[in-house]
């Protein structure tokens, strides 16, 4: 199959590796996984090749995997839905509501995984599904969280580089600049959790 050709399979769409990009979704070996990136290479003999970095959308799972650049890969149809997340009932259930039905759902902690702490009341994030059933929920790719716990930092202390934790907002954890104090907001990047800004 040449770069870029695509043609209907039954299931899906089939498409080569050379046409994958950040976000792309696929369906491999029953799994339903997300290109993080993709790299092409080409060999100095035989055909190029695509190194690509995958997350399962079920489990969370981040792993490597090699392709050929001819071989037929097949996109998975996941549907996204936005929802505002209205309040947390406790440590381990989440109520969002459909922003275009109004209808209510619930959600433990373990569906959500890791973008719970990104979580703050009011805000819309996209669910994805994949034949109905939820698979994954996107957060921003940045968020402006304000910082409910840190330690003060020490007068005159401007080393560059020196950083202290500070707890935001949903429970991130993330390591900011010294000078930054407890209800500061901050801008902080989901994918890394690194510090980006103060708002």
């Amino acid at each position: 199959m040449t770069c870029g050709s695509r043609y209907l399979k039954e299931a899906g769409v089939l498409i080569s590796p050379n046409d994958f990009k950040t976000g792309l979704t696929i369906e491999l070996d029953g799994r339903v996984l997300q290109v993080v990136s993709s790299e092409h290479h080409k060999q100095s003999r035989g055909q190029a090749i695509v190194r690509s970095r995958l997350r399962d959308l079920r489990t969370g799972e981040l792993f490597s995997k090699t392709f050929r650049s001819n071989e037929p890969v097949e996109t998975a149809h996941v549907s996204r839905s936005e929802q505002q997340f209205l309040y947390a009932q406790g440590e381990d259930s989440f109520v969002f509501m459909d922003t275009e039905d109004y209808d209510q759902r619930e959600f433990t902690r373990e569906q959500l995984g890791d973008s719970v702490k990104w979580l703050k009341e009011g805000d819309t994030v996209i669910f994805l599904t994949f034949e109905g059933e939820f698979v994954d929920i996107e957060v921003g790719k940045t968020v402006d969280r304000r910082v409910i716990q840190t330690d003060p930092g020490l007068r005159g202390d401007t080393a560059q580089g020196g950083t202290k934790p500070a707890t935001v907002e949903g429970g991130a954890v993330v390591q900011v600049p010294l000078f930054v104090q407890q209800g500061d907001l901050l801008r902080v990047d989901t994918g890394t959790g690194k510090y980006v800004t103060r708002v």
